[in-house]
């Protein structure tokens, strides 16, 4: 994790994010290939060796440290301890279950288990080059205004605007 610090920086977090979600999903078509062509051919023990590396790697370029780095920027200082909660939260309920679950979903599903993982991820991308907006070098107002020009419509105004309209 150590040189991603220098590399976030450089590239941008959703940048990243993007690339280790796609290298974690083509790690894991890869996985699921040799899995499934290891009783035929012998050395696609190699691919899945290699593949299950990537996906390591790709982990760690990606969505191993970056959620941090985005939860800590999308929010503002109040409500920051809360989301981060809420993240770790949710980060460590999904690595219990992977970790209780994987070996059952495994004999259920044989090699193609990694298959259910290709599509989580697949999602996963799709969710993130759509809805999460890169925070490289912006401030919270300017993520925050990201966010609300997708959600208001083209003409807005603010509470206290309204407020003022009203007594007028």
């Amino acid at each position: 994790v150590f040189p991603q610090v220098f590399l976030v920086e450089k590239a941008g977090r959703r940048s990243l994010f993007l690339a280790g979600l796609m290298g974690m999903l083509i790690s894991a078509v890869a996985m699921t290939v040799g899995l499934v062509l290891l009783s035929q051919f012998a050395w696609m023990s190699y691919v899945s060796m290699v593949a299950i590396f990537l996906f390591v790697i790709f982990f760690e370029v990606g969505p191993g440290p970056i959620p941090w780095f985005i939860v800590a920027e999308l929010f503002s200082q109040g409500p920051r301890p809360a989301a981060i909660a809420v993240a770790g939260f949710c980060n460590w309920a999904c690595n219990f279950i992977v970790g209780m679950c994987f070996q059952y979903i495994a004999d259920l599903c044989g090699p193609y288990v990694f298959v259910i993982f290709a599509a989580l991820l697949l999602v996963f991308f799709l969710f993130a080059y759509f809805k999460v907006p890169e925070t490289k070098g912006k401030s919270f107002e300017e993520i925050a205004a990201v966010f609300r020009r997708k959600k208001l419509p083209a003409k807005s105004i603010t509470e206290l605007e309204d407020l003022r309209g009203s007594e007028a």
